[in-house]
């Protein structure tokens, strides 16, 4: 399936989750996800945010300068 990316940079909590949880509504069952934060709780609130929604977490990984995220939409 196709994907998109989601550029939260500069953004404290909650913005990054709720802008992640909006996205991932718009989105079909398959479709990745990147999200990209340097917001230091989205490393905790995504995460968590993907066990609520029942969506899967591919992948996360810290960066020199950002958090990067692949979950596939559910």
């Amino acid at each position: 399936m196709g994907g998109t990316t989601l550029d939260l940079m500069g953004l404290k909590c909650p913005l990054p989750a709720l802008k992640t949880r909006k996205a991932l509504k718009g989105l079909p069952p398959g479709t990745r996800l990147v999200v990209t934060a340097n917001d230091p709780l989205a490393e905790i609130d995504i995460p968590n945010l993907i066990r609520e929604t029942g969506d899967r977490l591919l992948s996360s990984r810290r960066e020199p300068d950002r958090l990067v995220f692949e979950i596939e939409k559910a």
